[in-house]
């Protein structure tokens, strides 16, 4: 019997993005004073302290930063997923966002690809991001 992967407990900071996620958009948070994005959400900006708060559709194109593959689960309930590849992507709106590849193995993975954003069923009625190449 597999277990029951956690689920995410949005919140009044969080729930904007996971609105925009069961609807398959990125949500990215931009500062209401300055225009700054900013992803993960926050209460107040990092460049000049406001606490107004625009949300945005990412257009989800980037490129990608970094990855690693897990191949021992942070939970049990991620065993029967393994191997899995996380990527760190680059947004076109200038913020990075973490999410699964495609690709299980992380085949074709490169610094500078290309890729796109969707979004899969992660359990627990979340949908979560994942990014495949562009193209």
């Amino acid at each position: 019997m597999s277990e029951t992967k956690p689920a995410p407990h949005p919140s009044a900071l969080t729930q904007p993005y996971w609105d925009g996620a069961a609807r398959g958009v990125l949500r990215i948070q931009h500062c209401g004073a300055c225009g700054k994005p900013r992803h993960y959400p926050r209460h107040i900006c990092d460049a000049c302290h406001s606490f107004e708060v625009e949300w945005k559709d990412s257009g989800g194109r980037g490129t990608v930063h970094s990855w690693t593959v897990a191949h021992h689960p942070f939970h049990p309930g991620f065993k029967d997923d393994l191997p899995y590849t996380l990527v760190v992507v680059d947004l076109a709106e200038g913020v990075r966002a973490l999410g699964r590849f495609s690709e299980v193995t992380g085949a074709g993975l490169r610094i500078g690809l290309p890729v796109r954003l969707s979004f899969f069923e992660g359990g627990g009625g979340f949908a979560l991001p994942t990014f495949a190449p562009e193209g």
